[in-house]
């Protein structure tokens, strides 16, 4: 989980005092990977570092106030009685403004541990690789220093339609890191009074004329009311360019689009590009079942350079 400078804002100002915990370093099986992370409140918390007795120290230790950073080594079997077997790095803090502040670029470096020198050579090549290269630094915990990196979306979804299968959709990719979600249907009253937080909703009457404006390289996923509408949707968004795009529907819908598209100018290769149906087939129709098979896909499709192959391809399902 990315250090992320709006949420933690946004968090402290409804609040009052956070502290963020983040999982800094792993030997072994653990619960959580490094960079996971969660915040502290006085009477809640939002994230998780892992369940079960080492986020109840945490959140007991986050509470209890702290004055300086603080660096937390922990065996997980035998000092806290976890199967796991591993070892974790915590480090807690309090979010403050010096700490938000550091958070500009592309990698957030601070000292947490008392003693700690200069910047060691390690983070500042990872600060430089960073900037040049545009890649996300893993976290990291050198002689007293923790790099993070800056949480910035790294995908652009765009969802169209709100019914079942959209607002199904919303609810299990809205909370996912790096996801940039932009939902799209033909008026306000379509959405819900109060959608997830960081989802852009816009109302269009017209969405294929939205389409238009879309990044080239989004993802979409294209599930209206109307077969009329996804097709226009899907018309529009071929002659725009995209990253990958998914249409809700069956395999009788699906060879009549192609038909369709085939006869508006469209290439076979470039139909092909569309996927349909979306999701796992094999996991039902339920609207939460075909969101589950979906975010699967746009899970295993963000991991390394196979993916990217894919993504190129259009392959969202």
């Amino acid at each position: 989980m990315a250090f992320d400078a709006d949420r933690l804002s946004a968090l402290a100002a409804a609040h009052g005092p956070v502290v963020r915990v983040v999982v800094a370093g792993v030997r072994g099986s653990t619960p959580r990977e490094a960079g996971a992370a969660m915040a502290v409140w006085a009477e809640g918390f939002e994230g998780t570092i892992g369940g079960g007795a080492l986020e109840l120290e945490a959140i007991r230790l986050a509470r209890a106030g702290l004055r300086a950073p603080r660096v937390l080594h922990r065996a997980l079997g035998p000092e806290l009685g976890q199967c796991c077997g591993g070892a974790v790095t915590l480090v807690l803090e309090a979010v403050d403004a010096d700490l938000l502040e550091r958070a500009r670029g592309e990698v957030v470096a601070r000292p947490v541990e008392a003693g700690a020198g200069e910047m060691p050579l390690e983070i500042r090549r990872m600060l430089a690789e960073a900037r040049a290269q545009g890649v996300e630094a893993p976290t990291r915990l050198v002689e007293g220093w923790l790099a993070e990196p800056v949480a910035r979306p790294r995908r652009n979804i765009w969802i169209w339609g709100a019914g079942h299968v959209g607002r199904a959709l919303v609810a299990v990719l809205s909370p996912l890191p790096g996801l940039a979600i932009t939902w799209v249907d033909t008026g306000a009253d379509r959405f819900p009074d109060t959608p997830p937080e960081g989802v852009s909703v816009v109302p269009a009457a017209d969405p294929a004329l939205l389409a238009a404006h879309a990044p080239v390289e989004a993802e979409h996923l294209v599930l209206t009311y109307s077969h009329a509408l996804d097709l226009a949707l899907c018309d529009a968004l071929l002659r725009r360019g995209f990253g990958r795009c998914g249409l809700i529907g069956s395999a009788t819908k699906w060879a009549r689009f192609r038909r369709r598209l085939s006869g508006m100018g469209h290439a076979d290769a470039q139909i092909s590009r569309i996927d349909c149906p979306i999701g796992d087939p094999s996991l039902g129709k339920h609207p939460q079942a075909i969101a589950v098979g979906v975010a699967t896909c746009i899970l295993a499709h963000g991991l390394g350079s196979g993916a990217r192959q894919d993504a190129r391809q259009g392959k969202i399902a």
